[in-house]
């Protein structure tokens, strides 16, 4: 076995020690249906990932597991200039639960340095939880006062206001934060978003 395989398997024998059945339990009863979930909580996987510290070849190997808190500790530890665009798209491929979609977002993908390009490819997806993701994303990029281009705010605004009429949830909540986000990067881009907005509203009365 080699050195990250042996990690690996390691980091899963830990994860008894951090078992919480009740959060696992409420986990399942809101739909998050994982291989293998030992309910341990985000402090204490964010704790691991700092004493394991930035390493690609194990977010890699943790990546492949089918485990909760494998996958949450992946996104923890990939250092984000090291991560190649294809492996951001292998991984939102095969990511199929909000908590992961956020955790990714929040731990790693906003930090990657094609942060924004990605945040709006995954707008134009068809499928909501790249959507979610380009919307935590562009939320994280705002707050650190990174403005859109004139395109980018126009292709923002539009996939927002149409993410907004989505049944699903968590993704109205995603995109109507990043629209927040969006409006405190200025009185210009306040007003952009009030406009857009009342128009939605307007158009939604007709």
């Amino acid at each position: 076995m080699d050195e990250v395989q042996q990690k690996v398997k390691e980091i899963k024998q830990s994860f008894r020690l951090m078992m919480d059945g009740a959060v696992a339990q409420s986990m399942r009863q809101k739909g998050l249906d994982y291989h293998l979930n030992w309910g341990a909580t985000i402090p204490r996987l964010r704790q691991q990932a700092d004493e394991l510290g930035p390493d690609y070849s194990l977010a890699i190997a943790l990546w492949k597991e089918n485990i909760r808190e494998c996958k949450i500790l992946a996104t923890m530890i990939m250092p984000p200039d090291e991560m190649p665009s294809e492996v951001v798209d292998i991984w939102m491929e095969q990511t199929h639960t909000i908590e992961i979609a956020e955790q990714a977002a929040f731990n790693l993908y906003q930090h990657l340095p094609y942060a924004a390009e990605k945040a709006f490819q995954w707008l134009a997806s068809p499928d909501d939880l790249p959507q979610l993701c380009g919307y935590h994303v562009l939320s994280r990029l705002f707050m650190r006062h990174q403005e859109p281009n004139e395109r980018g705010i126009n292709e923002f605004i539009d996939q927002a206001l149409a993410a907004l009429q989505s049944p699903n949830t968590s993704l109205r909540k995603a995109a109507m934060q990043a629209l927040f986000r969006f409006s405190e990067l200025g009185l210009i881009y306040e007003r952009i978003a009030q406009s857009a907005l009342r128009n939605h509203e307007s158009a939604l009365t007709i």
